[in-house]
Parts: C-alpha cells; sequence; structure tokens
C-alpha cells in the first residue's frame, strides 16, 4: 500500500505561481512513475504531468512551459511548479504513483485561479 498526502493548493490570481508537493509514505519501494492530475466537477480527470523513476518527464500540452514536475526520491516526494497560472488551471489536483502496475491516488488539493 501506497499513502500520498499532497499539499500546497490555494486561491492565486491569474498570472501567479503554486507549488504543490506530495509525500508518499507505506510500501515506497518499486514505486516506478508518479505524476499528478487534475479533475473538475462533471469532467474526466487528465493528466498534467509525470515522472519516472529515472526522471523522465511528460506533461500536457496545456502546461507545457509553464509547468515543472521535479521528485525527491530520498524523501519520496514529487512537486509540481505551477507558474503563469490561468483561470482554466482551476481543478482540484491529485497526486499519482504507480506500484507494480497499480495505481495509488491521494485525496487531492484545490487549486483556485481566479482572473
Amino acid at each position: 500500500q501506497v499513502q500520498l498526502v499532497e499539499s500546497g493548493g490555494g486561491l492565486v490570481q491569474a498570472g501567479g505561481s503554486l507549488r504543490l508537493s506530495c509525500q508518499a509514505s507505506g510500501t515506497i519501494f518499486g514505486i516506478s512513475t508518479m505524476g499528478w492530475y487534475r479533475q473538475n466537477p462533471g469532467q474526466q480527470r487528465e493528466l498534467v504531468a509525470t515522472i519516472t523513476s529515472g526522471g523522465g518527464t511528460n506533461y500536457a500540452g496545456s502546461v507545457k512551459g509553464r509547468f515543472t514536475i521535479s521528485r525527491d526520491t530520498a524523501k519520496n516526494m514529487v512537486y509540481l511548479q505551477m507558474n503563469s497560472l490561468k483561470p482554466e488551471d482551476t481543478a482540484v489536483y491529485y497526486c499519482n504513483a504507480v506500484l507494480f502496475r497499480r495505481d495509488y491516488w491521494g485525496k487531492g488539493t484545490l487549486v483556485t485561479v481566479s482572473s
């Protein structure tokens, strides 16, 4: 079992920045990919960014160049630096970890970007 706890969400004006953090605990040895997804009510959860154990990254086209995902393996943390935020970035952001092909999710943190 993997437990994931997100932090760092909040209210920010358009053009501002936020940094999300996710702490992993439990059975963490063997976690391959970690990432961030987001979801709004009535919509599907969508990929924001992922990072592999080797440091390879993948971003949604809508956030490329504005968001940066990073990972501190020693601390079992993954981060999402979000710059130049837009109102359409408003969502609940969820941390994800893949362990032996099984997905684990945090409870999410709300990011609200005002115009």
